[in-house]
């Protein structure tokens, strides 16, 4: 059989090589981090061992070795013991001048369903975002006027009428400071994109948050010490980390535990509007052991005003999303009870950046 090692090596997508007794002969690089197991640990092993397939498929792909045609499976759960199960496509196919060896390849569906999702609810959520902005403006200037007259009447009151002022200043101050997140969300500046290390940020957010809000929990640094810059705007990274330990924090109970990952993942791709691929293989993951996330908002929680806290606005990680969206990547979750996973994909500093030497 010719094979060819630097083709195979190349392929962007999950690709299985398998055995006529179905064991696996090969894997490329894409499908290791995807399954997030070693060719090592998979080679040599039966393919209904190591991949998981939530669909009845070991009659059609022997009737397809059998028969040497092709086989073709959508919106399945596809996973390993070392990952959670994402939908993917699947498309099998024998392997020319191989008999009985089959060619099984893995397309994951999370990132261009969640694109289409987004482009059809992103001018709505922009026509939020600007009517809540202009809603901000008008009410912030009467609220300012409540709080001072609920001020002066507080300095001739009894001690049990005060407790009537104190609650109208202390709610138009929280209305205030809800409406100034609002504006916030509106009125980012650009990125400023450059050569980060991903980890000088992690640590920088770990240590905030280890002596103020998650100073209760244990974070767990999982790092890659390997991995090159991303191109990425600092501050704005960090804002997302913290905002994202920060939620972590405030759904954990005391003893629970943070871990904080980075790896490198060649197998995701996103499609740009103007039609050109972006690769996003630096991977950061906040990991927490809370109670997940609400199933009936999992798939919305990035969208504006969609909260599963009692009191939440809905804004963080809508914000989340808008900074790693305007840095060119990408954030996707994943959460059942006591494993959540929020992950920040995230692009390498591209080489018209490195000849002309930003910094």
């Amino acid at each position: 059989m010719i094979f060819d090692a630097a083709l195979w090596s190349s392929l962007p997508v999950p690709a299985i090589l398998l055995d006529p007794d179905d064991t696996i002969a090969r894997i490329n690089p894409a499908a290791e981090s995807f399954l997030n197991i070693s060719a090592k640990g998979l080679t040599g092993a039966s393919v209904w061992d190591k991949v998981m397939i939530d669909a009845p498929l070991e009659g059609a792909f022997a009737r397809a070795r059998k028969n040497k045609s092709s086989l073709f499976v959508n919106d399945v759960d596809v996973g390993s013991g070392m990952r959670a199960p994402m939908q993917c496509n699947i498309q099998i196919a024998p392997l020319q001048g191989a008999d009985g060896h089959m060619l099984v390849m893995i397309s994951p569906r999370e990132i261009a369903s969640r694109m289409v999702q987004n482009q059809n609810s992103g001018k709505a959520a922009k026509s939020a975002i600007g009517m809540a902005e202009m809603l901000a403006h008008e009410i912030k200037n009467p609220l300012a006027g409540i709080t001072g007259a609920a001020q002066l009447l507080s300095m001739n009151l009894t001690p049990e009428d005060l407790e009537m002022t104190d609650l109208i200043v202390a709610e138009s101050r929280r209305i205030v400071k809800l409406l100034e997140q609002v504006e916030q969300f509106g009125n980012l500046r650009p990125p400023a994109l450059r050569p980060v290390n991903i980890h000088d940020v992690l640590d920088r957010a770990r240590q905030s948050a280890s002596v103020g809000f998650a100073a209760h929990m244990l974070l767990i640094e999982d790092y890659d010490p390997s991995l090159p810059p991303a191109y990425v705007d600092n501050d704005q990274l960090l804002q997302v980390i913290l905002n994202l330990l920060k939620n972590a924090a405030e759904v954990g109970g005391d003893g629970g535990s943070i871990r904080l990952r980075s790896f490198y993942d060649t197998s995701l791709r996103i499609t740009k509007s103007d039609g050109s691929q972006a690769r996003l293989p630096l991977q950061i993951e906040i990991v927490d052991d809370g109670p997940g996330l609400p199933a009936e908002i999992a798939n919305d929680i990035f969208e504006p005003f969609v909260s599963g806290r009692e009191n939440g606005t809905g804004l963080g990680l809508a914000l989340v999303s808008k900074l790693i969206g305007d840095m060119g990547g990408w954030i996707s979750v994943d959460s059942t009870p006591g494993h959540t996973v929020f992950r920040v994909s995230l692009p390498l500093v591209p080489e018209d950046a490195k000849t002309t030497g930003e910094t």
